[in-house]
C-alpha cells in the first residue's frame, strides 16, 4: 500500500525533532501524535477536525497540533495539498519556551490550530532550512544556526500562541485502567472482553466510554500505539519484518497499511529518515 502522493520523512539535525514534507491527496484517519507539530501549508488546502474544533488551512497558513490531540485531515479538493512539518518532543518545547520566557513551565498547550502569521512562517522556514536536509545528503553540522533558529521560533510562539495547559479532564478510572493496558502492551491481542473486564464494565459500556474519553475506539487506539511502538523499534535498527511482529502486526504488509493510513509514509520511508 502506497500513500496517494508523496509524504517523506527527512533527517533533522536537532535531537527531539522529526521533519516531514508532503504533497498528497491522502485522507488521514483520526489519530494523535505524542509530539507537538508545527508546520506551514505550501500549496492547496486541508480540512480537519481537531481537538480545538473544525478548521481549514490554506497555502501560507501555519498549522499546529498538541500532543495527544485527536485529529484527522483531508484535502479541500482533488488537487491535494502540500506542507512542511516539524514534530517536537514535549520536553524540548517545554524547556525551550521556559528558556525564552525565563519562567519554569510544566505543561504547555498551543492555543490555535491554524495561524496566518508571516513572521512565524519566516521563523519556521529558517529553522527548516538550517536543520532539515534530504536523506541522500550528509548531516547538517551548523549547530549554532539550528539553535538560534529554534529559539527564534519558540520565542515568537511563546509570546503569542502558547499557554500553560489546563488540567486535563479527570478520566474515569475504569477507562484509565483499560487505556493503560493498551499503553503497556500494545502488541497484546487483548479482546474487547479483556479490556471490559479490566475496566469492570460490559463490552458496550467500555466501547462507548473509551471512545468518549480517549477520542478513539479501543481498536483504533491500539493500532495507533502499535505504530508508535513499531516506529521506536525501527529507529533502533530493528528489521522491518521483526518490528512488525514485535509491535503486534500480523506481518509487514499489515504494518505498512497502518503506517500509511495514519502517517502517510511507509515504514521503509521512515527507516530511511531515522537511521
Amino acid at each position: 500500500m502506497k500513500p496517494r502522493g508523496r509524504v517523506q520523512m527527512l533527517r533533522c539535525a536537532l535531537d527531539g525533532v522529526e521533519a516531514t514534507v508532503a504533497h498528497t491527496t491522502h485522507t488521514f484517519a483520526r489519530h494523535s501524535h505524542d509530539r507537538f507539530g508545527l508546520g506551514v501549508v505550501i500549496a492547496g488546502g486541508q480540512r480537519s477536525a481537531s481537538g480545538r474544533g473544525p478548521v481549514e488551512a490554506r497555502a501560507t497558513d501555519v498549522i499546529t497540533v498538541n500532543p495527544g490531540e485527536v485529529h484527522d485531515g483531508s484535502p479541500l479538493d482533488e488537487r491535494g495539498r502540500a506542507w512542511r512539518m516539524l514534530y517536537f518532543t514535549p520536553s524540548l518545547v517545554t524547556a525551550t519556551l521556559a528558556e525564552c520566557a525565563r519562567t519554569p513551565l510544566r505543561e504547555v498547550e498551543l492555543t490555535r490550530p491554524v495561524l496566518n502569521d508571516p513572521q512565524l512562517s519566516m521563523c519556521f522556514a529558517r529553522l527548516f532550512e538550517v536543520a532539515v536536509h534530504d536523506t541522500n545528503e550528509g548531516p547538517v553540522s551548523d549547530n549554532l544556526a539550528c539553535e538560534e533558529a529554534l529559539l527564534a521560533l519558540f520565542a515568537h510562539v511563546g509570546r503569542h500562541y502558547a499557554t500553560s495547559a489546563p488540567p486535563g479532564p479527570e478520566r474515569n478510572r475504569s477507562i484509565a485502567r483499560a487505556k493503560s493496558r493498551i499503553d503497556d502492551e500494545p502488541a497484546s491481542a487483548s479482546t474487547l472482553a479483556d479490556l471490559a473486564a479490566e475496566a469492570g464494565m460490559s463490552r458496550f459500556q467500555l466501547l462507548r466510554s473509551f471512545a468518549h474519553e480517549v477520542g478513539l475506539p479501543p481498536h483504533a487506539y491500539r493500532m495507533q500505539r502499535r505504530v508508535v511502538l513499531a516506529r521506536q523499534l525501527i529507529a533502533q535498527g530493528t528489521p522491518l519484518a521483526d518490528a512488525a511482529v514485535s509491535a503486534g502486526f500480523s506481518d509487514q504488509s499489515h504494518m505498512t497499511r497502518a503506517f500509511v493510513r495514519l502517517l502517510g509514509v511507509t515504514p521503509a520511508g521512515y527507516a530511511a529518515a531515522v537511521r
